[in-house]
């Protein structure tokens, strides 16, 4: 079967969830045995999110191979079980930087070098870069932004020539959104209409509609969208709001999404998707009676998108143990000796989250001190092992100005360090360890017990590290490195065998969970914390 490619846009307002539609058509296909990817492009001229501030865009993804991505990546990952790349995720930056360096090498032989044809064809030809290697029975490529805004231009440029070039073998989902009027009491097509014109313009005409809605769309109302936009009125889908991400996936079949793709790309559609383990894992979360308190300290509690992985690998968790997931998030900079007990004693567990500088870290000390001594499951992520480990240093080794060299250059005691070889790199992207590294856990130690096995791989992105001339001090103290990198034996795991559940990975564990595959640690982790709720109620 020949490659198919399915594009997907946007309008009216940005945020409607491409990247939730993209992955749950991504989901039903492959549950129909296709091979699936997807990739992002985005407009922005950044070459990757990577220096990004989370308040700018959310999480900064990390692909096994090492790319920085959107954050959209993340779902694609969580509801199809691929693993994407640094191929699956292109931006503005990433185009123009590769056009600038062709045309200094004189590629382009002294040929004035334009946005059409030279910019559109390199974005072509990172779309159909993926399909090249015949891996894939079908393409997803979701266009950032909004149709209408001017960076989005020579992408959707771009579309409009491949659909002439790929004929049959490509068609366009666009996303809008249908707003409810409530003085009024009625839907509003209106919107819709402008956008797909506002698309029509640009030389696309959409094959299929998903229409985002508060409430439900009459069929009426989807006939006079479909007259109104040049599209069948079967193509015409709604996508009402779920109380859960996971569930669209199944609203897009009831709907007969990846039948209409088929058929319009010229496959037969034949039986139906194999769902049974994501109904099962729905059925799970509609039908957990109790819950499970857990409590995020970190400093941009404030942005739901900042922790994006976390909250998801936690809930996918949760839902495996029968529990709901009630995530309280808790500013480590508005956490001190005063009130640390009263925010973190109704928690069943904790999570020091990841991050970058000095902004907020105090606040981590207090909240790691009171759950060591207090006995609570904790789990330190990245900066929030690193913690676990400055703090360890400081009241229990008796290094009282104990550091990382990243908050404090001149500590007398750095516990956390930059490795000699990263000392004289100054380009902040070149310093980092990114992407998936192996790790070698002890065994019989609680992380290689939560995996089921002593080798793992698992994501990283971080800049500083365990300073090795520490490790038999905190060995002999109580804290063991049970994970090490086999080539650099970097410490990459901590633990306090003496303790309920208080581990830190240097890793990103979130990166690698799934729907249908959650990661181990994070279910070991809510294991504790369902156990440490009970037996809080037995007392």
């Amino acid at each position: 079967m020949e490659t198919k490619y399915i594009f997907v846009t946007g309008g009216v307002a940005s945020s409607l969830g491409k990247g939730i539609i993209s992955s749950s058509l991504a989901c039903l296909l492959k549950a129909r045995g296709y091979r699936v990817t997807i990739q992002k492009f985005d407009p922005y001229i950044n070459i990757d999110p990577g220096t990004l501030n989370p308040y700018e865009h959310g999480e900064c993804y990390v692909t096994v191979d090492g790319h920085e991505a959107d954050l959209d990546l993340g779902h694609y990952e969580r509801f199809t079980d691929i693993k994407t790349t640094r191929a699956n995720n292109i931006t503005t930056g990433r185009i123009y930087q590769s056009v600038i360096n062709k045309e200094r090498r004189g590629d382009y032989l002294g040929k004035t070098v334009q946005i059409v044809p030279h910019i559109t064809d390199e974005i072509k030809r990172n779309v159909k870069l993926l399909g090249m290697t015949g891996n894939f029975d079908f393409i997803i490529t979701e266009i950032g932004g909004t149709v209408g805004d001017i960076e989005s231009l020579p992408y959707l440029e771009s579309v409009r020539q491949l659909r002439w070039e790929l004929g049959n073998n490509s068609l366009c989902i666009h996303l809008t959104y249908v707003p409810y009027i409530a003085a009024a009491k009625e839907l509003k097509t209106k919107p819709t209409q402008h956008s797909v014109k506002q698309l029509q313009e640009v030389g696309i005409q959409p094959d299929i509609l998903v229409l985002r809605t508060e409430k439900h769309i009459s069929p009426e109302m989807r006939k006079k969208i479909a007259l109104f936009c040049n599209v069948t009125p079967d193509s015409v889908i709604q996508s009402i709001d779920v109380n859960s991400i996971y569930k669209v996936p199944l609203k897009m079949h009831e709907q007969h999404l990846d039948e209409i793709v088929l058929r319009k790309t010229g496959v037969t559609p034949e039986g139906e998707p194999h769902m049974q383990p994501w109904l099962d894992f729905i059925d799970k979360m509609d039908n957990a009676a109790q819950s499970v308190t857990i409590g995020l300290v970190g400093k941009y509690v404030e942005l739901q998108d900042a922790y994006k992985s976390i909250n998801e690998a936690l809930f996918q968790a949760a839902t495996y143990a029968d529990r709901k997931l009630k995530l309280v998030y808790i500013h480590s900079e508005k956490i001190n000796d005063s009130n640390v007990d009263e925010k973190l004693s109704p928690l069943d567990g904790v999570i020091i989250a990841p991050g970058f500088g000095q902004r907020g870290i105090e606040g981590k000390f207090t909240a790691l001190k009171w759950c060591r001594e207090h006995d609570m499951p904790t789990f330190g992520i990245c900066l929030g092992m690193q913690c676990m480990v400055i703090e360890f240093a400081r009241n229990v080794l008796g290094y009282h100005d104990a550091n990382s060299t990243e908050m404090d250059p001149q500590t007398p005691h750095n516990v956390i360090d930059l490795m000699a070889e990263q000392k004289t790199i100054s380009n902040l992207g070149g310093t980092m360890r990114l992407g998936a590294f192996d790790c070698t856990l002890r065994p019989g130690s609680r992380a290689a017990e939560a995996y089921g096995k002593t080798e793992i791989s698992e994501r990283h992105r971080h800049r500083f590290e365990f300073n090795e001339a520490y490790r038999e001090e905190f060995e002999k103290a109580g804290m063991l490195c049970v994970g090490e990198n086999p080539v650099s034996h970097l410490v990459e795991v901590v633990e306090i065998p003496g303790k309920r559940w208080f581990i830190g990975t240097q890793y990103h564990p979130e990166y690698s969970s799934t729907v249908l595959s959650p990661n181990p640690i994070f279910r070991s982790f809510i294991d504790a914390a369902v156990q440490y709720h009970q037996s809080k109620d037995q007392h």
